[in-house]
């Protein structure tokens, strides 16, 4: 009955509608995109026909690269513009973080992941990176490393750090300090109409010239440019900004199957570690960089955290925990990642 791809994708969505209700009910943190992680992680580790529908998944993307792009009024941008230092020290940061966890990664596993030295030491840079789990794998798959460790490394930490993060604030009460509002929050439908198919031609064009996270930043940047120049065209409803969570939830969740909890048991356990103490030691820097700037903790936690950019932004948005320095901070992050990152490995860690 549920063999066809449409069914499958159906039954998946209708599954993380059903777990996200019940989060809301039950009031846990992020229900419309933590609901659906983990009820579609868990059926896809229990060998269950999730499936995540492509489309589906760049619309998610978009529509909350629209949601954020909002928050940059002329007045936010130039607060975000003279933070552009703090935004440096955070690059090197995640870069330099990024490099130690691929060298313990190194240290404890490269004479278990096989092949050659050059293929060791892709494997666990590339896993120990901070960046877009599709990236990193296809970096490594490039530079000869084992693409089913990478991808699977990327998928655990992302994993954890939706979790925990989210949670761990929700439950020290961190959240509605720095309420950044969009500028414009009323719906005007003729507006959103606009304003989405400007977004989707922003993600066609990213996507076209090879960017990475098209749909996200393409539509994030078409909504900052008409947010900074004052144009307000319309704000987005409520249910719309929870079905995107959603989708990304779904998206997240599908990446795990029943093969996964059986891919090198000690690999994850290392990843598992590693991550936990990542948060720790981003959330030490943190500290530094909000007494640096002035802003708040919790603000430079999510803005230097080891996840994914769209579910840091999307945890700023829903916990009020300035929107626009997270995104701005996690966006500069991925670009300089994804430039740097194959440069590094080429020009010092492979030689």
């Amino acid at each position: 009955m549920f063999s066809t791809f449409p069914a499958r994708v159906a039954l998946t969505l209708l599954l993380a509608l059903a777990a996200a209700l019940l989060c809301q009910w039950l009031r846990t943190p992020l229900p419309w995109m933590i609901g659906p992680l983990v009820a579609t992680a868990v059926a896809s580790v229990l060998g269950q026909p999730t499936r995540s529908f492509g489309p589906l998944r760049n619309a998610g993307q978009a529509i909350i690269g629209v949601a954020l792009g909002l928050y940059f009024t002329p007045q936010v941008t130039a607060l975000v513009a003279s933070l552009w230092w703090a935004i440096a020290l955070a690059i090197v940061w995640a870069l330099g973080l990024g490099w130690a966890f691929g060298r313990w990664l190194h240290r404890g596993h490269a004479a278990r992941i096989g092949g050659t030295a050059d293929e060791q030491r892709a494997t666990t840079y590339f896993s120990g990176a901070i960046g877009g789990a599709s990236e990193m794998t296809l970096l490594a798959e490039r530079e000869g490393g084992r693409t089913d460790l990478v991808a699977a490394a990327h998928s655990l930490r992302l994993l954890i750090v939706t979790l925990v993060v989210p949670f761990t604030f929700t439950f020290a009460g961190l959240h509605g300090l720095d309420p950044t509002l969009p500028g414009l929050r009323e719906v005007h439908w003729g507006g959103l109409a606009v304003l989405g198919t400007a977004a989707v031609a922003g993600a066609w064009l990213m996507q076209r010239t090879g960017r990475a996270n098209p749909w996200f930043i393409g539509a994030l940047l078409v909504a900052m440019g008409f947010t900074m120049a004052g144009v307000e065209m319309s704000g987005l409803p409520q249910w719309m900004t929870n079905a995107a969570q959603l989708l990304i939830g779904v998206s997240l969740g599908v990446r795990f199957s029943a093969d996964f909890v059986h891919t090198a048991p000690r690999w994850l356990a290392s990843v598992a570690v590693g991550t936990l103490a990542m948060i720790a030691l981003c959330a030490a820097v943190a500290q530094l960089l909000a007494w640096a700037t002035g802003l708040h903790w919790a603000t430079m936690v999510l803005g230097t955290s080891p996840g994914g950019i769209a579910e840091m932004a999307i945890t700023a948005k829903v916990l009020q925990l300035g929107v626009p320095v997270v995104t701005a901070f996690q966006v500069c992050r991925l670009v300089a990642v994804l430039v740097l990152v194959e440069p590094i490995y080429r020009w010092g860690i492979r030689r």
